[in-house]
């Protein structure tokens, strides 16, 4: 019996992911490369098109019926364009255009990164039965998406509950985005890896400098390594209050490489929300690890696709 698939695409400042995904939100074929991010458009252009030519030789792409793009951001889903932050050759790149070409005049759907993550964790994930809620990726930049009242909130260009670029300070460091002492820019891998390493951390035989060294490193009671941690929570606590506070989210959910620290995360988190989320309707706000994994822009590409025109996730 044919079943009906999307090509699902997962493009971030890191790799570029694809797989063909079902309506159960199975992903029966993958195929990736790196993202050549410091290249001009098209050299990153053509890792997308390698991609897609390695799921179409896929025996079952002819079940294919359109395609599902999470991507970093921002994205115009209006114009079909996208100009991510951590990819400086594309900046209003036709990125919906030149995949319908690829995939011989394909549906497209675009949506942004953090949409993506969203769509999965409320289709499959931690947040699935939550009418209203926010979920985050954490990792080399932070992205979020919406759910408000049983529905997806990609808003009018798909980068609605982009959590990373709010101002949490109102000095704080230059961003990349433009504005300063955004979450982000405090909250991020590199900037925590950064943060501490300012503070005199000093990593291990092995040189390793990333967030998950930090991370490792907090857990051994290292105080340094702590401080930059706790420094994110608090920067992540207030960005997810003031959400809360605007909204109304029952429920945030985190994942990405930071959010896979644990506690040395959460429980600085959840502390620091008590004195951020202090309304009486926003109390009883909770602060969970995601569940979808790395799975999760590729599920929730596909979702954004399959689920179009549906009624609620």
């Amino acid at each position: 019996m044919r079943t009906d698939l999307v090509a699902a695409l997962d493009i971030g400042g890191t790799k570029i992911a694809g797989g063909l995904v079902d309506g159960r939100g199975l992903i029966l074929e993958r195929a990736q490369r790196a993202t050549p991010a410091r290249h001009d458009g098209e050299t990153v252009m053509r890792a997308v098109e390698e991609v897609l030519a390695d799921l179409a030789a896929s025996s079952v792409w002819g079940n294919v019926r359109s395609v599902g793009i999470g991507s970093a951001g921002p994205v115009d889903a209006v114009a079909g364009t996208v100009s991510p932050v951590n990819v400086p050759g594309w900046r209003d790149f036709p990125l919906v255009e030149r995949v319908r070409a690829a995939t011989g005049g394909l549906p497209v759907e675009l949506i942004g990164d953090g949409v993506a993550i969203t769509a999965a964790e409320h289709w499959q994930g931690a947040a699935r039965g939550h009418d209203n809620a926010l979920c985050m990726v954490v990792s080399t930049g932070v992205g979020g998406g919406l759910v408000l009242d049983g529905r997806l909130h990609p808003g009018p260009t798909g980068n609605a509950g982009h959590i990373g670029h709010i101002s949490v300070d109102l000095d704080g460091d230059p961003c990349p985005c433009g504005s300063r002492g955004c979450v982000e820019r405090i909250a991020s891998g590199p900037n925590i890896a950064r943060r501490a390493l300012d503070e005199g951390w000093v990593p291990g035989p092995d040189g390793d400098t990333s967030a998950a060294a930090v991370a490792a490193a907090a857990r051994s009671g290292d105080p340094v390594a702590t401080a930059s941690f706790e420094r994110a929570a608090r920067a992540l606590a207030a960005g997810i209050a003031a959400t809360a506070t605007l909204v109304e989210i029952d429920i945030a959910v985190i994942g990405g490489g930071v959010g896979n620290a644990g506690d040395v995360l959460f429980t600085p988190l959840r502390k620091a929300l008590t004195d951020y989320a202090t309304l009486s309707f926003v109390r009883r706000l909770t602060v969970v690890p995601a569940q979808m994994g790395t799975d999760a822009g590729l599920v929730g590409a596909a979702a954004a696709t399959l689920l179009r025109g549906a009624a609620r996730l």
